[in-house]
């Protein structure tokens, strides 16, 4: 269950005055979704509550995140009470944000362990309602939309439907670098060292993709959930076309020289079937922009820091630093310099 960490106030009221202080109510990051909702005007609200680094010395590990919840009302009267219940503590035992100095702002910062997605609700005004600030939301079995979050590492599926991020692997898998001789032999021998016994828990699939369509997934959950719906169409379209050019054999199981044509097909910009008489073909004008869109989001999952979700066992690092030598044979790319454990060696950051 999570504990709560007494956090200090200088750097709550630095937190808040960063990403809700504004004046200007112009709405920001909402992309045409969010009219007159009030997390439109908030900075990068995609970022509440705040999943941070949380440093415990006993810990040589580092299994947890600091979660930091944040209310915001004006016109907060003195005694008021806040409270949060959620899937990370006792749902009949609600924890109370603290008032913040003499700010409008309310907060409550706790110890919650990596690698879990979690929903809850705020307590506001005596009514039980889902965060105001977070844009994250998810309708439960019984119908009742709740807050969410997740904390680094989670590779549990937010938005991604199963055969979209099926399919979604393949195509990662033949943008990345690693359908190679040298990529394979890479991962044969990494996996031949580690052993599936000694593999982290987070680690669920260790293929070519190593971990890229899980980063994507977190990424469209909540930095960049504008672009849900472009993956929702295109998916759709490339399933379908897929399915007509081969009835037989899955999208997914597909030879990789069909791929391979699809791919230069929407490089070029004109793939057959991409519009068609069926109304659904007619939602997204330009393959082009999603196969870009696709290659940014897959490369920076790849190589990005595993807390996001990709790069699964640093096998994206790694792979890099063997493949960049000097003439010496020492590694032009020693990311563990760089790098807190227990993933890296650097004594002084802590991540």
């Amino acid at each position: 269950m999570a504990a709560l960490l007494d956090v200090d106030e200088e750097y709550l009221l630095g937190l808040v005055s960063k990403y809700l202080a504004r004046d200007d109510v112009t709405p920001r990051h909402d992309y045409g979704h969010l009219a007159g909702d009030p997390r439109a005007v908030i900075l990068e609200a995609w970022r509440f509550p705040v999943v941070e680094a949380y440093h415990d010395p006993t810990d040589p590990i580092q299994r947890h995140n600091a979660v930091t919840f944040v209310h915001t009302a004006s016109d907060r009267q003195p005694g008021g009470e806040v409270l949060l219940a959620g899937s990370f503590s006792e749902l009949y035992a609600p924890l109370k944000l603290t008032p913040l100095g003499d700010t409008h702002y309310s907060t409550l910062t706790l110890k919650i362990p990596k690698g879990e997605v979690h929903t809850y609700r705020i307590k506001i005004g005596g009514v039980w309602q889902r965060d105001p600030i977070n844009p994250q939301r998810v309708a439960l079995d019984n119908g009742v939309v709740w807050s969410r979050f997740f904390t680094w590492g989670s590779t549990q599926r937010l938005v991604l439907e199963r055969w979209e991020a099926k399919l979604l692997e393949r195509l990662a898998s033949h943008i990345l670098p690693f359908r190679t001789a040298d990529g394979r032999t890479f991962f044969d021998r990494v996996h031949d060292e580690k052993g599936s016994a000694n593999r982290p828990a987070h680690a669920y699939r260790l293929d070519e993709s190593i971990g890229a369509v899980n980063f994507i997934d977190k990424l469209l959950a909540r930095e960049e959930a504008h672009h849900l719906v472009d993956y929702r169409i295109c998916l759709k379209l490339l399933d379908q076309i897929l399915r007509e050019r081969n009835p037989v054999i899955e999208p997914t199981k597909q030879p990789r020289e069909v791929y391979a044509e699809l791919y230069a097909q929407m490089g070029s910009g004109a793939v057959p079937g991409w519009t068609d008489k069926d109304d659904n073909r007619h939602r997204y004008e330009n393959p082009r922009y999603f196969l870009q869109l696709l290659r940014r989001h897959v490369l920076t999952g790849a190589f990005s820091h595993p807390r996001y979700g990709g790069n699964a066992m640093t096998l994206g690092w790694k792979y890099l630093e063997e493949r960049y030598v000097d003439a010496s044979g020492a590694t032009l790319f020693d990311w563990a310099r760089a790098i807190e454990p227990p993933l890296g060696r650097n004594p002084v950051y802590r991540g």
